[in-house]
């Protein structure tokens, strides 16, 4: 096992002490910002050492590489993108702080998504729906790297799957734009050009992005450990079991604790170094 850390100003110092907490056999520098620490042993305190220096960290078994992986599944909001699609929605018509406590109350695993999604939606009723192209063109930015870690995954064959207990009006745009495979969210319900305060058709949760992460490894012919999967909050943990190497960014604790990377400090693409 070989620990990769990467980050701005990675200090000779702070390798060295991470080397012998770690009892590497070697340090080997992947680029000007990134160092592979070689046969590290797993050890308390890690983390702590790394948070301190503002520097992200992962174990990654030797010789593993991009190469290896057939499929990335990633959530969107606040994920791929740095907004809550909902929230912003939301704040079209005044209601942004009552729809973003239920939001954050979900992705700490405190309320049922089904019944958080239903609560909020609600909260659109009656909003016109070019508030959803507002929100598209106004308030929805990339995350940093998302772009370059798209492109390089389509471009070493890996199958990109957006899904996301958002919506479909985005995922669809997100999809187009970035070149995903496949994308998978919830759809609004529009009347005369109005939300209803409704979704429609199936509902994506927590088990259904799993789902369709096992779905398509399945029709892919792939065992886990050659799927990544990418969130931020508890909607996304069913995934992350189903998964073999599994990324938080900039993630509640529940779902920090189940991933092989932890992205705090460090834009999407920073998953490349760890297979270079």
């Amino acid at each position: 096992m070989n620990l990769v850390v990467f980050g701005p100003d990675i200090e000779t110092p702070l390798l060295k002490q991470l080397a012998r907490h770690c009892d590497a056999r070697a340090i080997e520098q992947i680029d000007p910002a990134a160092f592979r620490l070689v046969e590290a042993q797993r050890r308390d305190g890690v983390a702590e050492l790394c948070d301190a220096a503002g520097i992200d960290y992962a174990f990654v078994p030797a010789k593993r590489r991009l190469a290896d992986f057939g499929l990335f599944v990633t959530d969107m909001d606040s994920t791929l993108i740095d907004i809550e699609c909902i929230d912003e929605i939301a704040d079209q018509c005044g209601k942004k702080h009552q729809v973003a406590e239920i939001t954050e109350a979900a992705m700490r695993g405190e309320i049922d998504f089904r019944e958080s999604l239903t609560r909020r939606v609600a909260q659109l009723a009656g909003l016109d729906a070019g508030a959803l192209e507002t929100v598209f063109r106004e308030r929805l930015r990339l995350n940093p790297g998302a772009e370059r870690l798209l492109a390089t995954l389509k471009a070493n064959g890996i199958v990109t799957v957006l899904v996301s207990g958002g919506f479909t009006y985005f995922t669809d745009r997100l999809k187009a734009q970035l070149g995903f495979d496949h994308a998978y969210a919830n759809t609004l319900e529009v009347v005369d050009g109005k939300l209803t305060g409704k979704v429609t058709g199936p509902v994506v949760d927590a088990q259904a992005k799993a789902d369709h992460l096992s779905r398509i490894r399945d029709q892919l012919d792939l065992s886990a450990d050659r799927v990544m999967a990418a969130g931020d909050g508890a909607n996304d943990l069913p995934m992350f079991q189903a998964a073999g190497f599994r990324i938080a960014y900039q993630a509640k604790p529940v779902l920090r604790a189940q991933a092989d990377c932890s992205l705090r400090h460090s834009g999407l693409d920073a998953v490349l170094k760890l297979f270079a």
